[in-house]
């Protein structure tokens, strides 16, 4: 197949649950991004700070239904992983992580460095490789780190991949994971993290560097994720309206509805 043939038949839908917790149908396959199922006013407290959750899952434990894999960006921050989720990794056969975070997580966990992958087989018969993509969780010097972003390609739709950015903020090692891949869809952790006890520079995608991103992954769809739920966002929906639509993208984004599952439009 080539051309619009594969592009009528590539097909990713969308489950947002919360914070950076999505289901990602593909091929077949269903993907749980960094499983947060904790209730609002949950408070996680570290010695150094606490972090705090304001809004609860669109989707109850209850109501996932069956999860092939867990990508995991990475399990040393409650906002990525929190009570609940831990609960959910427990159930799940397969977790893609960091290689500190396997490590931790022990034998069902597989961890990636920058550029390794694995090959996952779905239900329908299509490969699945997984690559691990470079992060940097914060300000030069400030890295919060390790963590994973992914990259998903389907072997039969080579022309189409899915990036998911995990916890990062712009900068070069981004920009060349657009040079390597075709990516026709970025699910970007934006929000403009901050947790001032760590200092006041911010730890995920804020608003302009997600037009950044749009203009390095020319031609994919922006999904926002992880960009509410959390008192420690600085940046809300409407900052990352204004920034894309001031860049002349705004049809570059795609909004999703908590708990409905929805294809992604592709550009």
């Amino acid at each position: 197949m080539k051309g619009t043939d594969i592009m009528k038949d590539f097909r990713l839908t969308f489950t947002y649950i919360g914070g950076p917790t999505a289901i990602l149908e593909l091929g077949g396959f269903r993907l749980l991004t960094d499983p947060t199922f904790d209730p609002a006013g949950s408070e996680y407290p570290t010695g150094l700070y606490t972090l705090r959750k304001i809004q609860g899952p669109a989707l109850s434990l209850d109501s996932l239904g069956h999860i092939d894999a867990i990508l995991l960006s990475h399990d040393h921050h409650f906002d990525n992983l929190d009570h609940s989720g831990r609960t959910v990794i427990e159930k799940v056969e397969q977790v893609v992580t960091t290689p500190a975070g396997a490590e931790r997580l022990g034998g069902k966990a597989t961890g990636l460095r920058h550029w390794e992958c694995i090959d996952l087989h779905t239900p329908d018969g299509l490969t699945l490789k997984v690559t691990g993509t470079p992060t940097r969780h914060g300000p030069p010097g400030g890295d919060r780190g390790p963590v994973t972003g992914f990259l998903l390609t389907l072997m039969e739709y080579p022309h189409y991949s899915v990036y998911v950015s995990g916890d990062t903020v712009w900068y070069g090692d981004i920009e060349a994971i657009s040079r390597r891949y075709p990516v026709s869809v970025a699910i970007l952790f934006m929000g403009a993290a901050r947790v001032l006890e760590v200092g006041p520079a911010h730890l995920t995608f804020n608003a302009e560097e997600g037009v950044q991103a749009a203009r390095a992954f020319q031609g994919a769809t922006i999904v926002p994720l992880h960009y509410e739920g959390w008192d420690h966002f600085s940046e809300s929906r409407q900052h990352i309206e204004n920034a894309f639509g001031g860049a002349g993208m705004s049809h570059r984004l795609q909004w999703m509805e908590p708990g409905r599952p929805t294809d992604v439009i592709l550009q």
